[in-house]
C-alpha cells in the first residue's frame, strides 16, 4: 500500500495525450469509412448483421470526437477547464460508448450464431425489422444503465487543478462501488458469457459441417479472434481494475501500482473504437474488398 502522494500523475499526463490522439484519428476514419460502406455497398442488402454494424459504428463516432476533451485535460497536467455539466457529460458518454460497443458487439455474435447454426430458421423469421427494434432495445438499456454516471461524476479541486473524477462526492463512494461491481457483472461479464457462447456454438458447428466454405471458416476465425482480443485488452483489464481501484478508495486504501494499471486500462477501453472496422471486414464482404482488394471469390 502507497500513500497517494507517491502516486506519479505525470505516468498518465505523458501516456494519455498521444495514447488518445492516436485513437482517436484511427478511430474516426476507421468508423467513418465503415459507416459509408455499409450504407452505400449493403444497401441492397440490409440484412440484420448491417443494422447491428451500423449502430456499433454510430456508436463509436458519437464519442470519438469527445477524446479532445480528455486529450486537453491529461495535455494540461489534469486540469478540467470545461465545467462541471460538460464533465458529467463525457463521463456519460464514455459509458454508453463503452456498453453500446459490448452490447451490439453481443448482439453481431448472436446473430452470426443464428445465421450458421439455425439458416434455414434465420432465413424464414429472422428480419432486419427484429434488429432494428433489438438495436432500439440496446440503446435504451445502455442510456438506462449509464443514467447513474451523471450523478456520481463531476469536478472536484484538488491542489489548484480541478479535476474530473468518476465519484466527485467521498460520502458516495461505497454507492458508487456497488454500481461500479454492478456494470462489471451485467455490462462486462454476461455479456462476455453470452458472446462466447454463441461463438462456441459457431464454431461447432463450422467443424461440423463440410459444407461450409473455406472463406466463411476463416471469417468465423477472424470474428472470434477480434472479439478475443477485444475483450482481453479493451473490456475485461478495464473493468476489473477499475472495479478493484473504486473498492481501494471506497476503503481509503492507496495502491499506486493499480492506479496505474487502471490509467493504462482507461486508454485501452477505448482502443476497442478503433478495432471495430476489422471486427466488419470479418462480416462483409465489401468492406473487405474495399480494404483489401479481395472479393468473397479469391
Amino acid at each position: 500500500m502507497n500513500n497517494s502522494s507517491f502516486c506519479d500523475t505525470g505516468f498518465q499526463t505523458g501516456l494519455l495525450p498521444p495514447m488518445y490522439s492516436i485513437e482517436m484519428c484511427v478511430a474516426l476514419v476507421g468508423n467513418i469509412y465503415a459507416l459509408w460502406l455499409l450504407v452505400t455497398k449493403e444497401r441492397q442488402n440490409w440484412h440484420t448483421g448491417v443494422v447491428f454494424s451500423c449502430n456499433l459504428a454510430i456508436c463509436d463516432i458519437v464519442y470519438v470526437l469527445n477524446l479532445l476533451l480528455l486529450i486537453n485535460y491529461y495535455a494540461k497536467n489534469k486540469d478540467w477547464t470545461f465545467g462541471d455539466a460538460t464533465c458529467k457529460i463525457e463521463r456519460f458518454l464514455f459509458s454508453c460508448n463503452l456498453y453500446g460497443s459490448i452490447f451490439f458487439i453481443m448482439c453481431i455474435s448472436i446473430n452470426r450464431y443464428l445465421a450458421i447454426v439455425f439458416p434455414f430458421f434465420t432465413r424464414s423469421y429472422v428480419h432486419p425489422k427484429h434488429a432494428k427494434i433489438a438495436s432500439m432495445l440496446t440503446w435504451f438499456i445502455v442510456t438506462i444503465t449509464s443514467l447513474p454516471v451523471l450523478k456520481f461524476a463531476g469536478t472536484e479541486v484538488k491542489q489548484k487543478h480541478t479535476l474530473c473524477v468518476s465519484c466527485h462526492d467521498e460520502t458516495m463512494r461505497t454507492p458508487h462501488f456497488k454500481y461500479t461491481l454492478f456494470l462489471t457483472i451485467v455490462g462486462c461479464m454476461i455479456p462476455l458469457l453470452i458472446t462466447f457462447a454463441s461463438y462456441l456454438g459457431v464454431i461447432w458447428t463450422v467443424l461440423k459441417n463440410k459444407n461450409i466454405t473455406t472463406l466463411e471458416k476463416r471469417k468465423v476465425a477472424l470474428m472470434v479472434a477480434l472479439v478475443c482480443i477485444l475483450y482481453a485488452t479493451s473490456f475485461v483489464p478495464y473493468h476489473v481494475l477499475q472495479t478493484y481501484h473504486v473498492y481501494l478508495k471506497s476503503t481509503e486504501i492507496k495502491n499506486c501500482y493499480v492506479y496505474n494499471s487502471y490509467q493504462v486500462s482507461k486508454g485501452l477501453a477505448t482502443l476497442n473504437m478503433c478495432l471495430h472496422p476489422l471486427l466488419y471486414m470479418a462480416v462483409f464482404d465489401s468492406i473487405r474488398t474495399a480494404c483489401c482488394g479481395k472479393s468473397s471469390d479469391d
